[in-house]
């Protein structure tokens, strides 16, 4: 969607970006941009589509995949939610939570505060927040690419950095719901449809922290 060309084409361009962050080969993404495109024989026609539903304790979720295959895919996610304490729900139940922004996370360790605000707003970014123990720069979509720019020249090192949907509201979970939450998550971005997959939950670092030793 697009073309091919990734000067012409933000979202090929966040795609390149996010593979080479994975350690993909440029060979890798040379063949996944011509698949994409067509150019090579026999490739298969992908799909994109978003799948809503609800995780434990109501937690709202967004499934982006690029299926081949959507009857497929449907019935995997189906069941992936129901087995782990979810369900999948109608087109439009969840969506509405959620906003499409640019997230770019910092370690706290990694960074100064006053710092890094002020080089965002300079930039047009909209805000930075404060977690337990992240910064979370937001911007638009359309201001992201100049943001993470900005952020690269001045030398701030983020733990990642991508356009996507970003809750408006959370949900806390106990102990029980997230361990199933996170197992749910797990088994979503396993599954080779899935490309993302968005929730609205906030797990406390103490929870997570005992969660991890039980692994």
């Amino acid at each position: 969607m697009g073309g091919g060309d990734q000067e012409g084409n933000a979202r090929l361009r966040q795609a390149i970006i996010a593979a080479k962050a994975e350690n993909m080969p440029k060979d890798n993404i040379e063949r996944a941009i011509k698949k994409g495109t067509g150019e090579l024989a026999g490739a298969a026609a992908y799909e994109e589509v978003t799948y809503e539903g609800y995780g434990p304790g109501g937690v709202a979720v967004l499934v982006a995949v690029m299926t081949d295959n959507k009857n497929r895919t449907v019935a995997e996610v189906r069941h992936i939610f129901s087995k782990h304490g979810g369900n999948l729900g109608e087109n439009g139940c969840v969506a509405w939570m959620f906003e499409k922004k640019g997230s770019i996370v910092f370690e706290k360790s990694e960074v100064n505060e006053d710092d890094l605000m002020e080089l965002v707003l300079e930039a047009g970014g909209e805000d930075v927040k404060e977690q337990e123990s992240e910064y979370e720069v937001i911007t638009d979509p359309e201001s992201f690419e100049d943001v993470k720019s900005a952020l690269d020249k001045a030398g701030f090192k983020y733990v990642i950095a991508e356009i996507g949907m970003v809750p408006q509201t959370t949900v806390k979970l106990d102990e029980q719901k997230s361990a199933q939450m996170l197992k749910l998550m797990e088994k979503m971005e396993d599954n080779d449809d899935v490309q993302n997959v968005y929730a609205n939950f906030d797990i406390s670092d103490e929870i997570m922290e005992k969660l991890s030793q039980q692994m």
